[in-house]
C-alpha cells in the first residue's frame, strides 16, 4: 500500500522469513559460517537455537537455496509429529516407498544412504521448531545418527529451535542424543543501535529505495528499545510506522510516530529496560556523540534545507574581518573556519554485504 509513496519496489519489512532480505550483520555472519562449516565437513548433528523472531528460519532458508545440486535436503517445519509421521517425511525425502515395517525401512534407508555417500552425495535433514519434538521422536533422531561408516556420517541432521531446545537436550533421558551434538550455534538479537540502523537501511535498499534514510536517528533509537534488537519486532514496528506515515502523508518517520505505533502494538519498552538502556549509554559515552534529541534536530534540519545553514552564526562583517565600508577593522579577528567550504553535506555511508 505504501510502496509507491516511499519509492519502493518491494515491501521491505514483511514478517515472512524471506531470505532475499537477509542482512549480513556480524552476528548473523557468524551463525551462517558455523552452519556452513558443519554441513561442509559432515559434522552429523547440528543444533541452532535462538529467541523467537531472531531469524533462525530465514537463515535456514537462505542456506537451503544455496545448497549444491549434489545435496539432497528435506525441511520439516511442523515438529508435532508421531514417530510414524516423522518416518513418512524421511522416506518421502529419500523416495523410499516399498517398506512394511520399521525394521525393513531402516534396512532400505541404510542402503540408500550408503550408496549416496559412496557416490559423493550429501543427505541433510533440517527440522525447524525442534523444541516441540517429542522425546520419542528425538530418540529416533539419535538412532538415525548411527547411519555412518568408519570415517563419515551418511546423514546430517540440523535441529533448530527456541532456547527451550537446549533445556530439552539437557534432560537425563536424552543425554545420549546430547553427546551426539557435534556443533552448536546460537542466534542472537541485534546487540546495539548501530546494527539496528544497518538492518533497517539495508532492508530498505533491498526493497528498492533510493533514499534509505526514511527513519530518523531518534526513531531508530526507540525502535531498538522497543524491539530489544529482535528482527521480527523491528519489521513489525517499521512496517506499521511506514503505513501510518503514508496515511499521514509524511515521508520522514520520527520518534513520535514510532511511540504511537509501539503503543498500538503493545511494544512500548518497560521502565526497567529504559533505565538499563540509559545506564548503558552512560557507561559507553563514546558510542554516540550526540543525544537522540540532538540527532533528531540535526536530521530534521537537514531534511528541511537543500543546503544546510552555517554551523556557526556570525555577523556579516565577521566573515571577512572588515567594517561595512570595506576597510579592515583590527578589532575583528578572522574566524579560523573562514577557509572551509560553505557547502557542508551529511552523507550516509553505503552499506554493503559481507562476503
Amino acid at each position: 500500500m505504501y510502496r509507491e509513496f516511499f519509492g519502493l519496489e518491494d515491501t521491505p519489512f514483511t514478517l515472512t522469513p524471506d531470505p532475499r532480505f537477509i542482512v549480513f550483520t556480524p552476528s548473523y555472519n557468524e551463525v551462517l559460517a558455523s552452519l556452513y562449516y558443519g554441513l561442509e565437513n559432515a559434522k552429523g548433528l547440528i543444533v541452532l537455537t535462538g529467541e523467537v523472531g531472531t531469524g533462525k528460519t530465514t537463515a535456514l532458508r537462505w542456506i537451503l537455496r544455496r545448497l549444491d545440486s549434489s545435496v539432497l535436503a528435506a525441511y520439516v517445519f511442523n515438529p508435532r509429529l508421531s514417530i510414524d509421521e516423522f518416518y513418512h517425511h524421511v522416506t518421502q525425502m529419500l523416495n523410499i516407498k516399498d517398506w512394511t515395517n520399521k525394521a525393513e525401512l531402516l534396512q532400505v534407508m541404510s542402503r540408500v544412504l550408503e550408496e549416496r555417500h559412496r557416490r559423493g552425495l550429501r543427505t541433510v535433514l533440517i527440522i525447524d521448531e525442534a523444541h516441540e519434538l517429542s522425546d520419542y521422536v528425538l530418540e529416533e533422531i539419535r538412532l538415525l545418527m548411527n547411519f555412518e561408516s568408519d570415517n563419515a556420517k551418511h546423514l546430517q541432521i540440523v535441529l533448530t529451535g527456541q532456547p527451550e531446545l537446549r533445556e530439552k537436550l539437557n534432560q537425563p533421558n536424552l543425554r545420549q542424543l546430547k553427546q551426539r551434538v557435534a556443533l552448536r550455534c546460537k542466534m542472537h538479537a541485534l546487540p546495539n543501535v548501530d546494527e539496528v540502523e544497518r538492518y533497517i537501511t539495508e532492508r530498505l535498499l533491498i526493497g528498492g529505495s533510493d533514499q534509505p534514510n526514511i527513519f530518523t536517528p531518534g526513531a531508530i533509537d526507540f525502535i531498538f528499545q522497543c524491539s530489544e534488537g529482535i528482527p521480527r519486532q523491528i519489521n513489525n514496528l517499521c512496517d506499521n510506522a511506514m503505513l501510518a506515515a503514508y496515511a499521514a502523508g509524511e515521508q520522514i518517520i520520527g520518534r513520535q510516530l514510532i511511540e504511537e505505533v509501539a503503543d498500538n502494538l503493545d511494544l512500548l519498552p518497560r521502565r526497567e529496560a529504559l533505565l538499563t538502556n540509559d545506564k548503558a549509554v552512560e557507561n559507553v559515552g563514546s558510542a554516540r556523540v550526540l543525544t537522540a534529541e540532538a540527532r533528531e534536530e540535526l536530521w530534521n534540519n537537514q531534511a528541511k534545507a537543500e543546503r544546510p545553514k552555517p554551523m556557526f552564526k556570525t555577523e556579516t562583517p565577521l566573515t571577512n574581518g572588515t567594517n561595512g565600508n570595506g576597510s579592515v577593522n583590527p578589532h575583528i579577528q578572522k574566524s579560523p573556519f573562514d577557509d572551509l567550504d560553505d557547502d557542508i553535506s551529511l552523507e550516509i555511508e553505503e552499506v554493503g554485504g559481507f562476503y
